[in-house]
């Protein structure tokens, strides 16, 4: 009999107590999710390519794990503590009739471990599924469905979710139980109640307000407009600001809500508009401190899901390789390695092969008075044309000799990055000779350069210079279509005057990072040999994966076959694999970590605002029955308490709003939350207010829902419907 009580009242409770049953299933997910996360597609494939800093990033998960056991161990408390409250006349009938405290302790261990079982298998369900559609959504999204999937199950992570799981809910129970042990029977019979708060004096609750209010002013504008002077500093500075300004101003704000019961006297006898508002202040008032933390979680809530979709978002369009160009870059004897790339074996995999030579101009053989070496170069006048398309406030800085260094960033005007650039490497620049570019112009369908003797073009790294259009540079085109229509030549070299082709088209020169420059001279080859500086000399054989082949496997599956054939040949080489298995690791180390912990933040928050709301209603359960008595209708009450449960979710969540408003906009301002294009800025804020409003609402009905089953269990008068 006394196990088929255990078994009732398990079942019981889970029903009449969702949301406490919910929190359970989502802990047991969360724990999963992020334990599960060495077993998913994208990191088995970035292991390939980034192992050292995928081990790296699988090292801190347990970190993670740890600090999420931390913080759900006191949601699980808090959730367990409402849960015991809420029976309380149960456990004091039980020890009436004679039940011994030991064993209505081992009883309620026993329901949880019913409970918990129950949880784990349904949190370990969601979990799996959860991680396999999270898995499935960014490998469709950075590799376009070309990695395989495989569905797989981590053991590793259900013994930890489940061990994890079980400590912390035995733990709290432990706690709670000794409580429990420790009260009376008349004090669980009658249910203690809170101590009536006081609510203080106007002066000092408007005084709270107005500091609260100060201080989070300041802490927003440390954020907005100081954020990067102090560095890290000033940001725990303005976190403790906007914390503290948020406690003093919900404190202030929870007592200061009575007046507005006062002020409407009009209302006061209309739809229990009165005891509403009273029932509201004082689950502010009570817990002012408890709903300051919930904003405060939701804030955080917010931006970290900003950052994590940003990360992910913002990265796309790098795999869409505007600037790429080749799928493999083999170093090595030129003769040999051109054997081994038309061999038999490795025709399938090779088209648009070209031979890249680069290497440094070289100097007069004259020195300066400061024993530097003379430059071949004068670009003077180019350089003189480039600082008078500058922005005016740059250019006085410039001719005035404040600007002593420059900073190359997609931020600046063309012409300040123009200048920067040509500033490093233009005294003795990289050569790279015409044949040899002529061949990546094939490759991507443009007609060869044709230069004159007397011609040269400038070719820039679009990946340093963040250039959006490939095509062409508008400054720079404008100066050198200028120059050409009045036939001015605007750089000599070796005292020969070259003139410059405009509008010619960039694109990487290898296929990872063996030759990271910002900027180059495309030169006759008959230049190319004369200038060179032969000990600077370097050759790279770079091919792509045939298109025909890349329409019928994908792209992966070739790349794949084909670095596995030159891993066997002893040839350095690298691949665009390792440009996007890095691109891809920094969206997964990015993201990952940080949406979880936005979205266990948002759940905590909204957790502890459901079980505070419903612990203050069983508390003043009472005067629902005195309503009734006065001729309060049932729904009359109903939509009452749905009032009070929208104002209390409303309240912390609109501070929130303001303040993570405040905290991306600063992010995106200091990029740390890149976003590349504007535009994406409005779909990123819409997308994060539905997710918070969602779970919101979700929260909220269930809320509602379950004090409607309070109201309904109140003793009714015979005529109150």
């Amino acid at each position: 009999m006394y196990s088929r009580l255990i078994y009732r009242n398990a079942k019981r409770s889970r029903k009449e107590n969702v949301i406490y049953f919910a929190t359970l299933v989502t802990a047991v997910a969360s724990f999963y999710i992020i334990l599960s996360l060495g077993r998913q597609d994208v990191i088995l494939f970035l292991k390939e390519f980034e192992s050292d800093a995928i081990d790296k990033l699988l090292a801190q998960m347990p970190i993670v794990y740890l600090f999420s056991l931390f913080l759900l161990f006191f949601l699980i408390l808090f959730a367990n503590r409402y849960q015991l409250n809420r029976r309380s006349k149960e456990f004091g009938l039980y020890l009436m009739l004679g039940m011994r405290k030991e064993r209505l302790v081992r009883g309620l261990l026993a329901e949880a471990l019913i409970t918990s079982t129950l949880a784990l298998i349904g949190g370990i369900l969601i979990g799996g599924f959860l991680a396999e559609i999270i898995s499935l959504t960014v490998s469709r999204l950075v590799g376009q469905g070309i990695i395989g999937h495989q569905i797989s199950l981590s053991v590793g992570a259900i013994i930890f979710t489940i061990v994890g799981f079980l400590a912390i809910q035995f733990i709290a129970l432990v706690i709670l139980g000794g409580r429990l042990f420790n009260q009376e029977v008349h004090q669980l019979l009658y249910e203690q109640m809170d101590k009536k708060q006081d609510m203080g004096h106007f002066q000092g609750n408007i005084f709270n307000v107005l500091v609260g209010s100060v201080l989070l002013g300041v802490a927003y504008w440390m954020v907005l407009c100081r954020l990067m002077d102090f560095g890290g500093l000033l940001l725990f500075v303005a976190l403790a600001f906007g914390s503290l300004g948020t406690i003093l101003f919900m404190r202030g704000f929870g007592k200061l809500l009575g007046l507005m019961a006062s002020l409407s006297e009009r209302k006061s006898t209309k739809g229990l508009h009165t005891f509403t508002l009273r029932q509201f202040q004082e689950n502010v008032a009570n817990r002012s401190t408890s709903v300051a933390v919930t904003s405060i979680l939701i804030t955080l809530s917010i931006i970290l899901i900003a950052d994590g979709a940003s990360t992910i978002i913002g990265l796309e369009n790098a795999f869409t390789r505007s600037s790429s160009l080749y799928d493999f870059t083999v170093n090595g004897d030129n003769q040999k390695v051109e054997q081994f790339l038309t061999s038999e074996k490795m025709v399938p995999y090779v088209e648009d092969l070209n031979l890249l030579a680069i290497g440094r101009m070289k100097n007069k053989g004259e020195r300066m008075e400061d024993g530097m070496p003379l430059s071949l170069v004068d670009w003077s006048k180019l350089r003189e044309q480039i600082i008078m398309a500058l922005p005016s406030n740059y250019k006085e800085q410039i001719l005035s000799g404040e600007m002593q260094g420059y900073t190359i960033s997609s931020e600046n005007p063309e012409a300040l990055n123009l200048l920067g650039v040509l500033e490093i490497d233009a005294k003795t620049p990289y050569l790279i000779p015409e044949s040899s570019y002529n061949g990546l112009l094939e490759a991507i369908g443009e007609k060869p350069l044709n230069l004159h003797s007397d011609e040269i073009a400038l070719y820039f790294n679009p990946d340093f210079l963040s250039m959006d259009d490939l095509e062409s540079m508008p400054v720079l085109d404008r100066i050198l279509k200028k120059a050409a229509k009045e036939g001015q030549s605007l750089m000599s070299i070796d005292d020969q005057d070259i003139y410059i082709r405009p509008s010619t088209p960039k694109r990487g020169l290898v296929a990872d990072r063996s030759v990271e420059i910002h900027s180059a001279f495309i030169v006759p080859d008959h230049m190319f040999e004369q200038f060179l500086n032969k000990e600077t000399y370097a050759s790279y054989w770079n091919f792509r994966i045939p298109q025909k082949l890349q329409d019928e496997q994908g792209l992966m599956k070739p790349m794949m076959e084909a670095r596995d054939i030159l891993k066997s040949s002893g040839f350095v080489f690298e691949s665009y694999l390792q440009n996007f298995g890095r691109k891809l690791f920094y969206v997964v180390a990015g993201s990952y970590a940080t949406l979880y912990m936005g979205f266990l933040f948002l759940i905590i928050a909204c957790t502890v605002l459901a079980l505070q709301f419903l612990t203050q209603m069983k508390q003043t359960s009472g005067r629902y029955v005195t309503l009734s008595m006065l001729g309060a209708k049932r729904n009359q009450m109903k939509n009452s308490m749905h009032r009070q449960v929208l104002w209390t979710f409303l309240l912390p969540m609109s501070l929130a709003c303001v303040s993570g408003a405040v905290g991306i906009k600063a992010m995106i301002s200091f990029v740390m939350i890149h976003i590349d294009e504007n535009a994406l800025l409005y779909p990123i804020a819409l997308t994060i207010a539905c997710i918070v409003i969602v779970i919101f609402v979700i929260y909220g009905v269930a809320v509602a829902r379950t004090s409607d089953h309070e109201i309904d269990k109140l003793r009714w008068k015979p005529n109150i419907d």
